[in-house]
């Protein structure tokens, strides 16, 4: 059975930075895709970023581009999301998520990832 397991959340103020971290434990295998959602509190869950495990090919929302930035170290069987310029909008719950197998789905549809995380609070202070 895989899990992931994210870490890195916390409290920071508007502008600063956090850096969430997510690795693949249990039985392990190469991704096709991996990347975050987030939840904020009455908010649906919502894309954040996605990253190809081969090729590295990255998929952002437009609320974050610019700003986050996806990676994978194959080699850990981790993914990592830094976010710069964080906003009180930012403010969520961040899963972390992954397919190991090929789908027609987007990188953006939640239905395209078969495992999750049990989340990390990330908490913007104005």
């Amino acid at each position: 059975q895989v899990q992931l397991v994210e870490s890195g959340g916390g409290l920071v103020q508007a502008g600063g930075s956090l850096r969430l971290s997510c690795a693949a434990s249990g039985r392990t295998f190469s991704w096709w895709t991996v990347g975050w959602f987030r939840q904020a509190p009455g908010k649906e869950r919502e894309f954040v970023a996605a990253i190809r495990w081969s090729g590295g090919s990255e998929f952002y929302a437009d609320s974050v581009k610019g700003r986050f930035t996806i990676s994978r170290d194959n080699a850990k069987n981790s993914v990592y999301l830094q976010m710069n310029s964080l906003k009180p909008e930012d403010m969520a719950v961040y899963y972390c998520v992954g397919r190991p197998m090929e789908t027609y789905r987007p990188p953006s549809d939640s239905a395209a990832y078969s495992y999750w995380g049990q989340g990390t609070q990330v908490t913007v202070s104005s």
